[in-house]
């Protein structure tokens, strides 16, 4: 990269294909260019098309260089996908020393992760959730404190290999290293989340195009992962279907006319539709159009409901629920999501952005904008690793090698 400081984050969507570039400041990120390109490789968020997804990449990441004056080299990649399982485990060691020290905390975090993983799955991520010093709980970090027994909880976020690796191998095609694969949901979190709702409970649904992706915090750590292969892309089916439209003209109608409450629409409200075949286009009620929009979402909130209950962390959501991503921006989301979660919920727009700031000032950015705070946040600990130990940098880089080794 031409300026050394420059961090970019590559929101590999279903819908669309976004890169942002950015710098870490003491607020956040300073935002100094950004690329969107519309997506066709993917379905569900997951690679189908190797080429397509190479030139989706290529058009949003020229656009982002013309902007930020830059050029791109290594990209902080986001994963979605039906394909990605997030499950809790925990790990015990003896406390060398009686001292806990920065190799403690790494052995017990390989304890944590000694589960049984099948072959064709690789951890995407180990998310620390607490550690237990002796009997003292409620840890965030142990480093520095005596004991003699060390024990972790944490959340393991595990997907596809072959998923991990068509991304991987997409963004090689395009001339790109991947500093490191995310998961969308706990990306989109640091981009929409405050401090506040983490701590006391929140859970976050980020709507993208192909994949609706939960994350659910509480004691300012993450408690549970999971992702529906449902998401705007069915609504947009639903409209070009229902009201008998080309699927382009749909997306367009379910932007700008789109309503998931029908009550909401006055029975006066007409749209002009877009006809199949060259027939001249109709004007209809917005009602109609309401009254398609309206089972749908419903349908995808309550399975987020259902979700929710599944992982036993509903009754620790006390803040509430955030929605975010593009399918968020539907007139009516918030008062429908109120109305089957039962509890506040609000539209999460990307927080603490300087820069370029009204650009990014979307949902539908809160993916990118997340994966560009998770490389800046990263990048600060690598700097505080290698200033405490030459040998951890090395380790943290050799997480994704076993990726990269089959694709060089």
């Amino acid at each position: 990269m031409a300026k050394t400081d420059l961090i970019v984050g590559l929101d590999i969507g279903t819908t669309k294909i976004c890169a942002v570039v950015g710098e870490a400041t003491a607020d956040g990120v300073d935002i100094v260019g950004i690329g969107t390109s519309p997506s066709t490789g993917l379905r569900k968020g997951v690679v189908v098309n190797i080429e397509q997804t190479v030139q989706s990449i290529k058009k949003a990441l020229e656009e982002a260089e013309l902007m930020a004056g830059c050029e791109i080299r290594s990209v902080y990649a986001g994963i979605a996908g039906s394909h990605i399982k997030g499950f809790n485990s925990h790990g015990v060691i003896a406390v060398k020393g009686g001292e806990v020290g920065p190799k403690d905390i790494e052995r017990a975090l390989d304890a944590a992760k000694a589960v049984a993983i099948p072959l064709d799955r690789e951890v995407i991520h180990i998310l620390p959730q607490e550690y237990v010093v002796d009997d003292q709980r409620g840890i965030a970090d142990p480093l520095g404190m005596a004991g003699v027994r060390l024990e972790v909880k944490v959340h393991i976020v595990t997907g596809a290999v072959t998923s991990a690796q068509n991304i991987v191998r997409s963004c090689h095609r395009s001339g790109l290293d991947v500093s490191d694969i995310v998961l969308e949901a706990l990306a989109s979190s640091k981009a929409v989340l405050t401090e506040e709702e983490r701590e006391i409970g929140v859970a976050l649904v980020d709507l993208g195009g192909g994949t609706t992706d939960i994350a659910v915090f509480a004691n300012d750590s993450i408690k549970h992962t999971g992702v529906l292969a449902l998401g705007g892309q069915n609504l947009t089916n639903d409209i070009a279907f229902g009201l008998r439209t080309p699927m382009i003209s749909a997306e367009k109608i379910k932007v700008k006319y789109g309503c998931a409450m029908a009550e909401m629409v006055r029975n006066d409200e007409l749209i002009e539709v877009p006809s199949v075949g060259g027939r001249e286009p109709r004007r209809l009620s917005r009602q109609v159009l309401a009254e398609i929009c309206e089972p749908r979402m419903e349908e995808i909130l309550s399975l987020v409901d259902q979700e929710l209950v599944r992982s036993g962390f509903k009754n620790q959501i006390g803040s509430g629920v955030v929605l975010t991503g593009g399918t968020a921006l539907i007139e009516g989301c918030q008062e429908l999501g109120e109305q089957i979660f039962n509890m506040p919920t609000r539209i999460g727009y990307p927080r603490n952005v300087g820069g370029l700031k009204d650009v990014v000032n979307s949902p539908k950015f809160a993916t990118a904008v997340g994966l560009l705070r998770y490389g800046a946040e990263k990048e600060g600990l690598e700097l505080k690793f290698r200033i405490r130990d030459g040998n951890v940098f090395n380790r943290v880089l050799s997480r994704m090698r076993k990726w990269f080794s089959d694709i060089s």
